[in-house]
């Protein structure tokens, strides 16, 4: 009596990266005809490397907020370059608002020397870019749903939610935010490079859904 055979279920495979090219510098990408992506906001973390007393740095710094029940750092603003900085009593500060990295180290300095003159002894350290904030404007409307079905590994579409597509790419590791009349919001990128290389990666798919221009399909 021969024994029962015995079958294997192959284990289901990931999402296919067909639709997004690995390798920038061996395929070739139609040129991007929209505006952008700009930077509207960079959000940066550093260390002042030492414990802070945040009842006095609230007292004595201009523009400042604390209210230790609702979040547990220090806000204090500046309007050159325009930056926003969360303290934390740890020694942790981040900076969000600024337009580039310089501009928000640049920030990060300005607040360490009004934390010093409230009498601690911060040294600025261990400056890293968290996020950045971008949009763009492909100037052509995009059948959004049919994006969703080609790419459905790598989006999300609940119009009944939101009126965007939230695509998240693999390599760069950035998400976008894309909406039917063409604009786009990148999230997640740390170096300009990463939002240059989402923006070639995903506009032939964004022409692959073109349902036209706007300001010449729909009004606009």
């Amino acid at each position: 009596m021969s024994e029962p055979r015995q079958t294997t279920t192959a284990a289901p495979s990931e999402p296919s990266s067909l639709a997004l090219p690995a390798n920038p510098t061996t395929t070739s990408y139609p040129p991007f005809t929209g505006t952008g992506p700009t930077i509207s906001n960079v959000v940066c973390g550093m260390n002042l490397n030492c414990l802070l007393d945040l009842k006095s740095i609230a007292l004595h710094c201009r523009n400042a907020s604390y209210n230790p029940k609702r979040f547990p750092a220090v806000v204090l603003r500046i309007r050159n370059p325009k930056a926003t900085a969360l303290v934390f009593a740890r020694g942790k500060l981040q900076v969000l608002g600024c337009k580039s990295p310089s501009d928000a180290h640049l920030a990060g300095r300005k607040f360490a020397r009004m934390i010093q003159k409230c009498g601690h002894h911060p040294r600025l350290t261990e400056f890293t870019v968290q996020n950045m904030v971008a949009n763009a404007d492909t100037r052509i409307l995009i059948r959004l749903e049919g994006l969703h079905a080609k790419c459905v590994g790598f989006t999300e579409f609940e119009p009944e939610l939101f009126p965007g597509l939230v695509f998240r790419m693999v390599e760069p590791r950035v998400t976008l935010l894309v909406f039917a009349r063409g604009k786009v919001v990148f999230l997640g990128a740390r170096r300009r490079e990463e939002l240059e290389e989402a923006v070639r990666k995903v506009w032939p798919l964004l022409l692959e859904f073109r349902m036209g221009e706007v300001g010449f399909v729909g009004g606009g």
